[in-house]
């Protein structure tokens, strides 16, 4: 990162924290754009340029993440279930390393119902993005398994993270590494295969004339899917 990219990341950074800070001492709809750049010691010119409203400074960190996350996933991965697992914990992370500055901002988001519902918007572009990921670098994959397992990660991400903001105690990253391993195990992705239960293994023979649609048809019907 240069040094250009890294004070501008550092400046808007700030202003976010002045507000959410803004939002949750006085409320959401009382705080205006002029208030939140004159206490980050800016112009309203230049917040509108940076941010766009002031819905958009509360997500202001999504719209980054994804855009970073994006590009990561767009380059080749040994295996495609870890690379959206890693991108969870790249969220996680992100989060984690200011707490509290999460904390405001999940607070402000909580009052103000326009709020909630952008989020619940947001959540989904992560989902869809894993999901788009999924399809485009596993050819043939089931279109279920793929927005399951993406629906799945972002699911455990957040379950984990709003530890971090409901209990105000530290929540190392290795709890969310855990319940991912336990993800791909239960999805049965998991890179490093654990020894199989024999309820897990299958041995069936079919003849090699006979049509791939009927082994399907029967295997389906042998393991009751």
């Amino acid at each position: 990162m240069s040094d250009t990219t890294a004070a501008t990341s550092s400046s808007r950074t700030a202003v976010v924290a002045v507000a959410l800070d803004l939002f949750d001492r006085n409320g959401f709809d009382a705080t205006s754009v002029e208030q939140i750049a004159q206490a980050a010691g800016s112009s309203r010119s230049t917040f509108f340029r940076q941010f766009g409203g002031k819905d958009d400074v509360v997500f202001a960190d999504h719209e980054l993440l994804l855009a970073q996350l994006r590009e990561n996933l767009s380059q080749p991965h040994e295996n495609p279930w870890v690379a959206v697992c890693d991108a969870a914990v790249t969220v996680f992370k992100h989060f984690a390393a200011d707490p509290e500055l999460a904390r405001r901002r999940y607070s402000v988001v909580r009052k103000v119902p326009a709020l909630r519902e952008r989020e619940i918007v947001t959540v989904f572009r992560y989902e869809r993005l894993f999901d788009e990921y999924l399809r485009g670098a596993l050819p043939g994959l089931d279109p279920i398994d793929a927005v399951g397992f993406a629906a799945s990660v972002a699911a455990v991400h957040n379950h984990v993270l709003r530890q971090l903001l409901r209990d105000r105690e530290p929540v190392p990253v290795s709890v969310l590494h855990a319940a991912l391993d336990d993800l791909l195990r239960k999805f049965g992705v998991h890179p490093d295969p654990q020894h199989p239960d024999p309820d897990d293994v299958v041995v069936a023979v079919f003849p090699k004339r006979m049509p791939l649609a009927e082994v399907t048809r029967r295997l389906r019907s042998s393991l009751d899917l």
